[in-house]
């Protein structure tokens, strides 16, 4: 499957933005997606994931409650929407997906099979 990432840009600390992460098949409800990010200097860093045909979320501690996962399936799209930003959230953000995870191994990058391309996302105090 091929992933595309969109919707990043600069926004004031408190702000929100919705990351899309859109795929290539019709099959996408059957893939596992996760969303990471990626400062500058640091590791890649789960943020959020989606089970199988959406049943269930999961979130990094550091954006319960402000970042929401979400799939549309008419539009074949996993939607990351991001709340009451802050300048920590800056960062490059991934989407991802693969067919087999199991749920200890959804926060685990080097488990997806497909990466989408980064988009920025930049949060200013």
């Amino acid at each position: 499957v091929q992933l595309q990432a969109s919707g990043g840009g600069l926004v004031q600390a408190g702000g929100a933005l919705r990351l899309s992460c859109g795929a290539s098949e019709r099959t996408y409800n059957r893939y596992v997606v996760g969303w990471f990010r990626q400062a500058p200097g640091k590791e890649r860093q789960f943020v959020a994931a989606l089970s199988r045909n959406g049943g269930s979320r999961y979130y990094a501690d550091s954006v319960k409650g402000r970042f929401t996962i979400s799939r549309d399936t008419a539009e074949n799209t996993v939607y990351l929407q991001m709340n009451s930003l802050k300048p920590e959230d800056t960062a490059v953000y991934y989407c991802a997906a693969d067919k087999f995870l199991i749920v200890s191994s959804y926060s685990d990058a080097v488990q997806y099979d497909y990466w989408g391309q980064g988009t920025q996302v930049t949060v200013s105090s």
